[in-house]
């Protein structure tokens, strides 16, 4: 019996799928084989000896210590794309906000109330404020083309945009996903010279921390308009705030808001809502569960952050998986371990994802006693029969 601790509410959708002859599942769990979590913080919890893996109802990982659960073995799964399409949805109608002034009028209008037959000709004379170009026709610059970001920058160019896209990690399956009409640029400074609008999918990371800040407005149209449905860290706020003070950006949209953009003239924030749909609640505890699923039972690795895909059918006894550091000659000391215990190898999968590597071994023999042998190889993390 596999036991699954879940730190926040996944939907029944998700956890319906576990077989009750197998999973057991709670919020109060103790001693689990994998978690389930979405927004918690699990960077002071204690990673029991047993955990296994842990799933992620969600495409950031910020609230998992990713390095701990290396060095102990434990697999992080997270779940890209299941969300996407409500983020596009948000970002498109970020887009739209940061254009029309939508949310300002709406709170200019609550002032008049109680002005009874004068407000028609009071709507007529202050809508003028309120007035902002359409995005047909402008060019809109797409950071990051991941699941999000090629489903913003298709459906811009959709609504008549010309969308500019960069992205140094695109791979050819995300390329192929895109439409032909997207120009594909190789620096972010192409699209923060020519682009109206300016719409942030990257991660962050050392690299990307503050890509928006004083310099890289400065290189800006003194009109253009940002969105970051991304992470807080990609901007500087205070250059943020200073470049819509004096007439460098007209407008800056967030789904990650900070305590001193609340209440600034030109920003549009949002309590985090990118993800906050049914839909995208489901397809995340679906995929999540999934995941867990297949490693806990086949060794299968997919939509790992830490951990290559690996995934070996089972043909012979048994499969032995190793989670190890990717070091040279390793693979060789494996299969002499097999070799030694007369276990003959059917097939076999190893890949590695930076410094972490894993391998499956299908085998046929007796394997009851090659775990600890295999475990006792240095730079060797976690092994696991599975039968």
């Amino acid at each position: 019996m596999y036991n699954i601790l879940t730190l926040n509410k996944i939907a029944a959708c998700g956890t319906d799928l576990f077989d009750t002859s197998k999973y057991t599942f709670s919020e109060e769990m103790a001693d689990p084989a994998a978690i389930l979590v979405r927004s918690a913080s699990m960077h002071e919890m204690e990673l029991g000896d047993n955990l296994l893996a842990i799933a992620r109802a969600g495409a950031g990982t910020n609230n998992i210590p990713i390095e701990k659960c290396s060095e102990k073995g434990i697999v992080v799964f997270n779940t890209p794309g299941a969300n996407a399409n409500a983020v596009k949805e948000l970002v498109l109608a970020g887009l739209f906000l940061s254009s029309r002034k939508v949310a300002a009028s709406m709170d200019w209008l609550k002032t008049l109330k109680g002005k009874g037959d004068e407000v028609g000709k009071l709507v007529e004379k202050g809508k003028s404020q309120f007035a902002g170009p359409e995005i047909k026709g402008k060019k809109l610059g797409v950071i990051g083309l991941g699941a999000i970001g090629a489903l913003v920058a298709n459906a811009a160019a959709h609504l008549g945009m010309e969308v500019y896209g960069a992205d140094p990690f695109l791979s050819v399956d995300g390329a192929l996903h895109l439409t032909t009409k997207i120009h594909y640029v190789k620096s972010n400074d192409e699209i923060f010279e020519k682009c109206d609008y300016i719409t942030l999918h990257a991660p962050a990371t050392p690299q990307t921390k503050g890509m928006i800040n004083a310099e890289s407005i400065a290189k800006m149209k003194k009109n253009v308009r940002i969105l970051n449905f991304a992470r807080a860290d990609l901007v500087d706020s205070k250059a943020i705030i200073d470049a819509l003070a004096n007439g460098g950006m007209a407008a800056y949209v967030t789904d990650f808001v900070t305590d001193d953009l609340i209440g600034v003239d030109g920003v549009t924030a949002f309590p985090h809502l990118g993800a906050s749909s049914p839909e995208s609640e489901d397809n995340c505890a679906i995929m999540a569960v999934n995941e867990v699923m297949a490693y806990l039972e086949k060794g299968d690795i997919i939509n790992s952050v830490n951990l290559p895909n690996v995934s070996v059918p089972m043909t012979g006894d048994a499969k032995i998986c190793v989670i190890h550091k990717n070091v040279e000659g390793l693979l060789t000391k494996v299969t002499a371990v097999a070799a030694e215990n007369g276990i003959n190898i059917e097939n076999m999968e190893s890949k590695s994802k930076k410094d972490m590597a894993y391998t499956v071994l299908d085998v046929k023999g007796n394997t009851d006693s090659v775990a600890d042998k295999i475990k006792a190889i240095d730079s060797v993390i976690a092994v696991r029969i599975i039968k």
